[in-house]
């Protein structure tokens, strides 16, 4: 049995490890390798469960060293000669190039989630990848954080509270859509709700009620879609796009 191929996830916290090396590859002997095969041995990724106890190479060290490889000598400004790599190598330099802070504050978080132990009792989310499979910019990992975060009946509740003891309606903050007006008593007290920030900027505090916004169920899953590099959005920048693409049209 081989090891599974490199998810998204596993190479955005490979690739940080190369950019924090100055875009270099590290050996098997670096103590940074050792602690990111650990870390990676523990995701808890799709179809990985017990992986790490049957399949001893599985993310081992040499192949951890090895990915830093493949990830440092197919930056644009290696000077030797590449190795092969994979399609997901040369697609994570490019997300790491384009925006490097964000990519380290992600993989910041996601180790984060791991270390306290948090991920680890998540389940997973039927949302977290898109219908064609492809994930967040950021992961998969933090995309499964921040929707079971923002499915906290609690917090759902908390918010709705907070809205009707300020007078104003239960509608979506981007298309002013109000269950209430549209199903009559069916849809009284319905709304989604949706962070502000992701999680991966906001860091994994509390939640504050003043963190999230109020959304349909169509808005906030398209301030979730993973979309030309973008992979979270604000009600503002939603409504952005709905506007430009009325005036397109």
């Amino acid at each position: 049995m081989r090891s599974p191929s490199w998810t998204w996830d596993e190479l955005l916290l490979a690739c940080a490890l190369v950019v924090r090396n100055g875009w270099r590859e590290l050996r098997v002997g670096d103590p940074s390798v050792t602690e990111l095969s650990d870390l990676l041995r523990a995701l808890p990724l799709p179809d990985r469960t017990g992986l790490a106890d049957s399949l001893p190479e599985y993310r081992s060290a040499g192949s951890v060293s090895r990915k830093t490889t493949d990830l440092a000598s197919n930056h644009p400004g290696y000077p030797g000669r590449p190795t092969k790599g994979g399609k997901l190598d040369k697609l994570i330099i490019k997300e790491f190039l384009a925006r490097e802070a964000a990519m380290l504050q992600a993989a910041d978080a996601i180790e984060t989630g791991i270390s306290s132990g948090q991920l680890a009792l998540i389940p997973e989310q039927p949302d977290e990848a898109d219908e064609d499979g492809t994930t967040a910019a950021e992961g998969r990992l933090l995309a499964r954080w921040a929707i079971s975060r923002e499915r906290n009946p609690a917090l759902r509740k908390g918010k709705i509270a907070q809205v009707r003891k300020l007078g104003l309606p239960l509608r979506c903050a981007v298309c002013a859509f109000d269950f209430r007006s549209a199903y009559g008593t069916l849809g009284d007290g319905y709304i989604e709700v949706h962070h502000l920030l992701p999680l991966h900027i906001s860091g994994p505090r509390e939640t504050k009620l003043n963190d999230l916004a109020l959304l349909c169920a169509n808005c906030h899953r398209m301030c979730h879609r993973s979309h030309h590099g973008a992979s979270w959005r604000t009600p503002g920048e939603l409504r952005t796009e709905m506007e430009r693409s009325r005036s397109r049209g």
